[in-house]
């Protein structure tokens, strides 16, 4: 089982994209929770979570990782959507792996070469894929989800994902 970690501000629209791509992982019972972690929005973002059914708390990251009943650990940026088949990828590698993963960019989402080079790049751009345990530990000394993923190894999964645009 796999809860889902979103933290946000000010990202209505985004973190409703990011939740419909969800839906099959929901549906199949994979996954078992999804909690929005605000960092003091002013729009709507607590209606659309509460809408969906997700745990919405104000505090960070860390605890929304504590609150999570699942094992493992999704996280991802509001606007970001899982491609079709990122199931069965998921799946697959929780019953086999210890280690973190992180999605494949959609093959129509990904930027030039050069321009992938001089990026700034997101450590969540790609989501990833962790386990409770290793990421309670990482949470101690981060405060965000971004630090949480920064520097960690990870193995790159075959499901792709749309990166949500940068802000």
């Amino acid at each position: 089982m796999l809860s889902v970690l979103i933290e946000t501000r000010n990202d209505e629209e985004g973190l409703a994209r990011t939740l419909a791509s969800l839906v099959g992982g929901a549906v199949e019972g994979v996954v078992r929770d999804v909690i929005v972690c605000d960092q003091g929005s002013t729009d709507q973002t607590h209606r659309v979570a509460e809408h969906a059914g997700c745990h919405y708390v104000t505090s960070g990251i860390s605890v929304g990782i504590g609150q999570a009943k699942g094992d493992w650990l999704l996280l991802l940026e509001p606007g970001a959507r899982l491609a079709e088949g990122w199931i069965d990828e998921v799946v697959a590698h929780t019953a086999k792996q210890t280690m973190p993963a992180r999605f494949s960019r959609a093959r129509a989402d990904r930027a030039p070469f050069l321009a992938r080079v001089f990026s700034g790049n997101r450590a969540l751009a790609e989501g990833l894929v962790v386990s409770k345990r290793q990421a309670s530990a990482l949470a101690k000394s981060a405060r965000s989800a971004e630090a949480l993923a920064r520097g960690l190894a990870t193995k790159r999964l075959n499901a792709e994902i749309w990166v949500a645009p940068p802000k």
